[in-house]
């Protein structure tokens, strides 16, 4: 048996915030070089109250309304949030609930940022290869801009909110060749660099710190509010992309030649136009889905994958690389057959 792809839906919050309304906030920056620096015009921005969880159900009834499955045929639920309802209970009990999955169907959180979709198609894999589900439902959920200092310009015209829902169910039969519909994998892990993105305050180390509770002139590398460096976070990301897509390449003993799309972590335009260059992957083979989203960090692979179906990108037999990368440090990557 073998895990595939079923289904992509996702869902966006309904504010927007544009680059016209950043450039009031720092007015050194104009809508334009907003854009010129990150490749985003706007993001969307979750209401007050409005939770990851609030998103992650909203994609999921789209998905289950485009008949892709139904909410009783559910074997294992998988969230991916660094934004969680609570500390506790998982946010994936909740959700399994207001979805209205069965009782039987198993139910995690997992804490990943941007490589948690490629991680979470492996545990997805996992389940479906070893016989216990037949569908998962995999959600990546998060609203990064309840994390946000006010006044922060190095994160706030990066982040969006969004959430993803992807089914991942279960084949009898083989991709052409012979091939898994996903995989193989190859990860990566350096925690030297957790300092370099993180939201200090507000866990059990330093409890007593949280968004809410900064004030507004406070720095965010001594709050609870998203901290960046962005220059390690890039230099990281040249040096570990290139590796994991060869390490991945040698795994699947194919060359860069044979894939059809690659669909990295939608970070910022800036970022993934120096691992194009790198990499040297032609501009027709390379995904760069951000402008109206911004990097809504988990979800950013699935939606790139939804809307390049959605633009006729993915006909049947296409071969497609999918990285992730970013906070933790934390890395993934993978190969699906479409």
């Amino acid at each position: 048996m073998f895990a595939a792809i079923r289904a992509i839906e996702y869902h966006l919050p309904e504010r927007i915030l544009a680059n016209d309304e950043l450039a009031c906030a720092f007015p050194d920056w104009s809508p334009q070089k907003i854009a010129d620096k990150t490749g985003i015009v706007e993001r969307r921005i979750a209401a007050p109250g409005e939770c990851a969880s609030d998103l992650a159900f909203a994609a999921a009834h789209k998905l289950f309304a485009s008949g892709a499955c139904r909410p009783d045929e559910v074997d294992f639920l998988l969230l991916c949030t660094q934004s969680p309802d609570y500390f506790l209970p998982t946010t994936a009990c909740i959700l399994q609930d207001r979805l209205g999955l069965p009782t039987t169907a198993g139910a995690l959180d997992y804490n990943l940022g941007c490589s948690g979709f490629v991680y979470g198609l492996s545990l997805a894999k996992g389940l479906i290869e070893t016989d216990q589900a037949a569908k998962v439902l995999l959600l990546t959920a998060e609203t990064y801009s309840k994390f946000l200092h006010p006044h922060d310009k190095s994160v706030r015209p990066l982040f969006g909110d969004a959430a993803a829902a992807t089914l991942v169910h279960r084949r009898h039969d083989a991709a052409p060749g012979g091939f898994p519909w996903i995989g193989p994998f190859v990860f990566g892990t350096d925690g030297k660099g957790m300092a370099n993105l993180i939201v200090s305050g507000g866990g059990m180390r330093r409890p007593d710190q949280s968004p809410a509770a900064s004030e507004p002139d406070t720095p965010a590398s001594a709050c609870g509010h998203l901290y960046m460096n962005g220059p390690e976070i890039f230099a990281f990301t040249l040096d570990a992309v290139p590796k994991a897509v060869q390490a991945l390449l040698a795994r699947a003993e194919r060359t860069i030649d044979e894939i059809d799309l690659f669909v990295f972590h939608q970070a910022n335009r800036y970022m993934l136009e120096h691992l194009r260059d790198k990499l040297q992957i032609p501009h027709d083979k390379f995904v760069v889905a951000m402008s109206h989203v911004g990097n809504t960090v988990s979800s950013t692979i699935p939606i790139a994958l939804r809307d390049s179906s959605a633009r006729q990108l993915l006909p049947p037999g296409k071969l497609i690389m999918l990285v992730g990368f970013g906070v933790g440090y934390s890395w993934a990557a993978t190969l699906m057959r479409s």
